[in-house]
């Protein structure tokens, strides 16, 4: 069920664009869907600085996208990889699991309503990993 918040949370296309100025780049598919994520990370310092993405996919994607590029800024890169690990082992497995406190709002995405979209969600997440791999 797409909500008001998912859709506002979606619209946000402040972190959409591809500059081509990357320390990090992926792209992922989900193969249950066909959704498709573009990611470029600029990393300093051993911190995220920005996220710019481009997404062919629903809006639970885009949404998850949108947020996700707006947390990480500023976290460090060990921090972001154990805690993404930890969100994308426990969304399908335990809805009730404490996220780190600046991922949060998450909760708007990986909760009972939207769990047959759970891949939708994680896609972006899963795209981060690959690209800090």
């Amino acid at each position: 069920m797409i909500t008001n918040e998912i859709i506002k949370i979606a619209s946000n296309t402040s972190n959409v664009g591809l500059t081509n100025k990357y320390t990090f780049k992926t792209i992922k598919k989900n193969s249950m869907c066909g959704d498709v994520i573009k990611i470029e990370l600029v990393a300093k310092n051993s911190k995220i600085s920005s996220m710019k993405y481009e997404t062919e996919s629903c809006v639970y994607c885009e949404a998850s996208a949108s947020l996700l590029a707006k947390k990480i800024k500023t976290m460090p890169i060990n921090i972001i990889k154990k805690e993404l690990n930890r969100v994308k082992e426990n969304a399908k497995v335990n809805e009730n699991f404490n996220f780190h406190k600046k991922l949060e709002e998450f909760k708007f995405l990986i909760n009972k309503k939207n769990f047959k979209r759970i891949n939708c969600v994680l896609l972006p997440i899963e795209a981060v990993l690959k690209a800090l791999k």
